[in-house]
């Protein structure tokens, strides 16, 4: 199976930033602009079978964009939700820092030790993505398969992918709409075969 695994078009709250999470946000006019040269792209290198998101809004915009210039259909799959950040959603990091110091320190040098009030973990959030890769590999094995999911979800996604542990999740960068490039063999061994490319976005700068 190969998975061309992108994340969602800009919304408000990427800049200046927020804890987006569980908010159901709408693509921004930039957004729809970046889904349409993902769309583009994906349809120009690839052969998709399927496009497969996330519950959220902005993910299923992002798919259809991709699915109708593909001629393919799109499923959506819970397990690739974004983080729950519990009592954090949707405020700013000055916000955060006011009110959860000591935490929003954690989560910044040690991530891997973070449980958000209310909300999840990164051990949480690797533990269902596995879940949802292993029914994906299942559904779509030997086929091309675009995965629209969110900027947390995909860094655990390529970690896992890599061998990283949990702790290197700031190593990890994901712009909206980028493209990143995993193939799964018979045993599900993966590999990264691109990682962060938005060079189809470079005429929208």
């Amino acid at each position: 199976m190969q998975i061309i695994l992108t994340r969602h078009g800009q919304v408000e709250g990427i800049d200046p930033p927020r804890f987006r999470g569980r908010m159901e946000l709408e693509l921004t006019s930039v957004g729809h602009q970046q889904a349409t040269a993902l769309a583009k792209a994906v349809a120009r290198q690839f052969q998709p079978d399927a496009v497969v998101t996330s519950p959220r809004k902005r993910c299923q915009a992002t798919g259809a964009e991709v699915a109708r210039e593909c001629g393919i259909l799109t499923q959506v799959q819970e397990g690739f939700d974004d983080f729950d950040y519990g009592q954090w959603q949707w405020k700013t990091h000055a916000e955060v820092e006011a009110e959860f110091p000591e935490e929003l320190e954690r989560w910044q040098r040690v991530p891997q030790w973070m449980q958000f009030p209310a909300g999840e973990s990164l051990q949480a959030v690797a533990l269902r993505t596995t879940d949802a890769l292993r029914a994906l590999f299942a559904r779509h094995r030997g086929q091309t398969v675009v995965l629209v999911a969110h900027d947390s979800v995909n860094r655990v996604i390529l970690m896992q992918a890599l061998d990283l542990p949990l702790s290197a999740y700031w190593r990890i960068q994901q712009e909206p709409c980028c493209i990143n490039l995993l193939t799964f063999d018979a045993n599900m061994q993966m590999r990264v075969l691109r990682l962060n490319d938005a060079a189809h976005l470079h005429d929208l700068n």
